[in-house]
């Protein structure tokens, strides 16, 4: 993620109005681009789809893609993070009229793709501050090894590879799908 040089700090009020916010993370005042290359954006739209279409089918709850934009850090109300997918159960969701501007509850699982600019470190303090909101279930998907980090709200993490399988636990419920599926594009069109 790269950092925006701008000369005075931005609010989430300031973010929302830009016409290209969607494409920036607020973090103490400084807009973070989100810098996605092409095989990681694919990867972020394939398992949103995924997700998008368990939760449909069984009527679980809301599926967002990257640019939905949660401010509910508890140690830094002006943050705001932008998932590359999320979840929020319906039983957690807010009612119609009070979804405009950044979400403020946590989700309930969220989904981060480690893209080429992305630094390991960096990646490693989004999954705490999700954690530390209340997601309790984060899943870090890196396409460069087929692989997916699943951190657990009880501090619990696993290493999944391409044919292990990848489940929703009790956060999103019946979801599973193998791992490297998650990362193989379709065959082209004869």
């Amino acid at each position: 993620m790269a950092t925006v040089a701008t000369d005075t700090r931005v609010t989430p009020e300031d973010l929302l109005l830009m016409p290209d916010g969607g494409r920036f993370e607020l973090v103490d005042g400084e807009l973070l681009e989100k810098e996605m290359g092409w095989n990681s954006s694919w990867v972020a739209a394939e398992t949103h789809a995924r997700l998008r279409n368990h939760c449909r089918e069984h009527n679980l709850g809301l599926v967002n893609g990257a640019e939905a934009g949660y401010r509910c850090f508890p140690d830094d109300p002006n943050k705001v993070r932008k998932p590359d997918a999320s979840f929020i159960s319906f039983d957690r969701l807010p009612p119609y009229g009070e979804r405009e501007g950044f979400a403020r509850i946590a989700p309930d699982a969220a989904v981060e793709v480690v893209s080429p600019h992305d630094l390991y470190a960096d990646v490693e303090i989004k999954v705490a501050e999700y954690l530390s909101a209340g997601v309790r279930l984060v899943w870090v998907l890196n396409p460069a090894t087929k692989s997916v980090r699943v951190h657990r709200a009880d501090g619990s993490v696993a290493d999944l590879g391409p044919d292990d399988e990848l489940s929703g636990e009790d956060v999103i419920r019946g979801f599973s799908c193998r791992v490297g599926d998650l990362f193989e594009m379709p065959p082209a069109a004869p």
